[in-house]
């Protein structure tokens, strides 16, 4: 059989080493079939190897200032073909939670992504004519004010975190509609990894609450701050007589701040997407750009089974996450799909109706280790494959 592995990451294990541990268990239960390898990434950490596994392109080391104030070296990818040059950019890598001081728990809210502004800076002055940003895995929740502000605009109040925002004013956003005007150029895609909006009850800071990363108190000031800071800004682009959106009426901050901030992925990074919107930005699903970049399409009908499989198999990852993504395009062919997950948290009519055609945890509990300890997920995951194998291969 011709087996596509296709993985997102699992916890300690990047998409590309997770392919090689489950490609390997396969060849242990299955040992006649043919592997390919085919990591995939939903938009957070592990993007950039991902798309460089797929791509012929230039890793260029870039040194920027970090969210602690400290020159940080930042690889990007570029990669030319004959419409000009296309950046890949990873938010992770220069806004992550190991840049962050203190490292052991680092506030949110306190952090701006200046840092991002000032690496697409960077990347744009290199010339390149699209610029793909995955906003996953960012430490910062400031909706993106600090990435307009390491793009040029002077205030310097836009990079002192989201918990800053409440007390901005018009004035701190001059310069926003000549910025929006300058990357007008540019065919900016946000690759965002969920599709949580900016703000509401089911928004950025909401999450922070459910995730308790924060308390509820301190999730609602930020809400509250982001809300501010997203008024402004709707108020900005209301008055844009160039890069006007003509389904709404000139002059409404109101309507127009309710549609940046209610755009499925606003509030993904921390709202890094509702930034990269009112630079002109498209909110993609990152596991769905990432599929068109690695041409997973061409490599699922090539297969006979695909295998996928990420850390937690939930709601998420049924909707619009790596194993979605890969069950949809393997539906359109009537490939099957096992996916293996660390653990599973939907039930059998939830990814069968995703058109999954098994599913199985590595652990057999929530909450459970891996066989041994912590480090030893690998071999879990691999025994688990293996096993799969013995029950898939013909």
């Amino acid at each position: 059989m011709r087996i596509l592995v296709a993985p997102d990451r699992f916890a300690g294990l990047t998409s590309v080493q997770a392919a090689d541990v489950m490609a390997a268990g396969w060849a242990t239960g299955a040992p006649h079939d043919v592997l390919t390898r085919l990591p995939l990434s939903d938009g957070g950490p592990g993007f950039l190897e991902v798309v460089r596994a797929a791509c012929d392109g230039e890793l260029v080391p870039v040194t920027v200032e970090g969210p602690a104030q400290v020159a940080t070296p930042v690889p990007v990818l570029l990669v030319e073909d004959t419409t000009g040059v296309t950046a890949y950019v990873e938010a992770a890598l220069v806004l992550g939670p190991h840049l962050l001081a203190p490292a052991d728990a680092p506030d949110p809210g306190a952090t701006g992504s200046a840092a991002l502004g000032r690496l697409l800076r960077v990347v744009r002055d290199r010339g390149a004519r699209r610029v793909v940003v995955a906003v996953g895995g960012a430490a910062t929740h400031d909706a993106g004010a600090g990435l307009l502000a390491g793009l040029g605009l002077p205030s310097g109040a836009l990079e002192r975190g989201g918990s800053s925002l409440a007390d901005l004013s018009r004035g701190d956003l001059e310069g926003l509609a000549e910025l929006r005007r300058e990357w007008a150029e540019v065919d900016l895609v946000a690759a965002v990894d969920t599709d949580v909006q900016l703000l509401g009850l089911h928004g950025a800071s909401a999450g922070l609450s459910s995730a308790r990363t924060v308390t509820a108190e301190r999730a609602q000031a930020l809400e509250g701050a982001l809300s501010a800071f997203a008024h402004l800004v709707g108020d900005v682009v209301a008055q844009d007589t160039v890069r006007r959106d003509l389904l709404l009426p000139r002059g409404d901050g109101r309507e127009h701040t309710r549609r940046l901030t209610q755009l499925p992925g606003a509030g993904a990074g921390g709202g890094l997407g509702f930034a990269l919107a009112v630079l002109g930005g498209r909110l993609r699903a990152g596991a769905q750009v990432t599929a068109e970049v690695v041409g997973l399409a061409r490599r699922v009908a090539d297969a006979d089974l695909v295998l996928t499989g990420e850390q937690e198999l939930d709601g998420h990852s049924l909707h619009d996450g790596v194993v979605a993504v890969v069950a949809a395009e393997a539906l359109r062919t009537a490939v099957p799909v096992v996916a293996v997950a660390g653990q599973v948290h939907a039930g059998r009519r939830e990814w069968g109706a995703a058109g999954l055609a098994g599913v199985y945890a590595v652990h057999e509990r929530p909450g459970s280790a891996p066989r041994g300890q912590d480090g030893d997920l690998a071999a879990a995951l691999g025994d688990r494959v293996a096993r799969v194998a013995r029950t898939w291969s013909r």
